[in-house]
This record gives C-alpha cells, sequence and structure tokens, in this order.
C-alpha cells in the first residue's frame, strides 16, 4: 500500500516514485480528516417500501434533498428523453425509470438523463431520479435513488409503480416510499417489461443466459462471482 502515498513521476525517461504532499493543497477540495465535508459521508443507503438503493447525496444542495412528488414511468431512458422533448415534464416529478437492472437489459449507464432533469430542477421544478439501474459517479446535483433491489426483472416493488402514484424520496435520512394504500399496492401485480423486444435480433439473443444469471447489484451484477 505503500506506492499509494507516493506520486508516479518520468525523469529522463526512468519511472521513479515520489513522495506526495503531506497536507491537502486546496482544503476546499481535498478536505483532512478532521474537517469532513460531511459527517455522515457521501453515499447513502436509502430503503422503504420500494426496496433498497443507494444516493450520491455529496453534490446535492441541501433545497434539494427531499421531493415528494408523482410517479411518471417509463421503461427506457429514450422514452423519457422523447418525453422531455415534447414538453411533457414541465411541472414537479419522480422519474421511476425501471427494468435497467442487470438482468432486464445488463444494467446500462443512465448518465444522459442528468442534464435534463437538472435543467427542469433549474427551472424550479421538485424532480428526482428512482430505478433499478446504474449512473455515473460524475451525476451530481439531482436527487436519485438507484441500485434499486429487488430489480424489476425479479418482481421488485418499483415494478408496481404507476403514473400519479405519490413517492416520498429523502435521501438525507435514507427513505423512499410510495405513499399508496399498502393493501392496494401489495395487491398489484407488477408489471412485465414492455422493452423486452431489445433482448431480440443483431445477435443480442446470445445474451439471454448472462441476463438469467446475473447476480444483483448489490452483489455486483456479475455471472462471475455468484453469491448466495
Amino acid at each position: 500500500m505503500n506506492q499509494y502515498t507516493q506520486e508516479p513521476k518520468l525523469t529522463d525517461g526512468k519511472l521513479i516514485w515520489e513522495a506526495c504532499p503531506p497536507a491537502s493543497l486546496d482544503p476546499e477540495v481535498i478536505s483532512c480528516v478532521e474537517k469532513p465535508f460531511a459527517a455522515g459521508g457521501g453515499i447513502h443507503l436509502i430503503r422503504g417500501n420500494l426496496g433498497r438503493g443507494i444516493s450520491k447525496v455529496s453534490a446535492v444542495s441541501e433545497d434539494h434533498q427531499i421531493v415528494e412528488a408523482p410517479a411518471v414511468v417509463f421503461d427506457d431512458q429514450d422514452e423519457m428523453m422523447a418525453a422531455f422533448k415534447r414538453g411533457e415534464l414541465e411541472h414537479d416529478f419522480v422519474a421511476v425509470i425501471r427494468f435497467q437492472g442487470p438482468k432486464s437489459n445488463g444494467m446500462p449507464e443512465l448518465h444522459k438523463l442528468t442534464p435534463a432533469l437538472g435543467l427542469l430542477q433549474d427551472k424550479g421544478f421538485k424532480v428526482a431520479l428512482l430505478t433499478d439501474g446504474r449512473m455515473s459517479g460524475a451525476s451530481g446535483k439531482v436527487p436519485s435513488a438507484i441500485h434499486m433491489y429487488p430489480e424489476c426483472a425479479n418482481g421488485g416493488p418499483l415494478a408496481k409503480v404507476r403514473n400519479g402514484d405519490m413517492i416520498y424520496l429523502n435521501i438525507k435520512t435514507g427513505e423512499v416510499n410510495v405513499l399508496v394504500d399498502e393493501t392496494e399496492f401489495n395487491g398489484r401485480l407488477p408489471e412485465e417489461n414492455s422493452a423486452k423486444n431489445h433482448h431480440i435480433g443483431m445477435g443480442r439473443e446470445m445474451f439471454g443466459g448472462f441476463r438469467q444469471g446475473a447476480t444483483t447489484a448489490e452483489t455486483g451484477a456479475s455471472n462471475l462471482f455468484v453469491i448466495d
């Protein structure tokens, strides 16, 4: 581990290791352990009646860390972008992007949703993102709960959410709940993936076994290291 405390440099074509600065050169960028930017760290566990996920809270301002708004449900990130371009998302809402987990479509990157959601947030709307998919670590100012478990392909509760259901997301306290009568919600059947046609054609059928054998997001979304 000692090399992690050193900086590699090339001198006369040779690799050498030099000691890193003993203290941060800019405490506004890298603080010391005695003065952390936040006592609880930058990633929070999120859980509630919609399952369990994670949220990167470090770049979300205090006034955007709690959102209570109706769900707008999509089975594909392109569906949400199309609705945004049509001007249909000019209001408070929680974008529910489902069937984006390992067993659905390999858990693709959803970072391209951030600029659209960020623009709506800048317009004054309360917006958030809820998905069983993943986001880039650079996805910052919009509150989100990602890697939701159980994923929709396994009948997770996110697959029961309908347009208009009120969603409460509090990334500060780590809460995510659908505000629907418990008996009614439990009685709903999970929706099926409307984008299953994405699995067919151009050789994608060959990956069916990998999708079925993929572990959960919490255990690495892997076919190689299966954890019971």
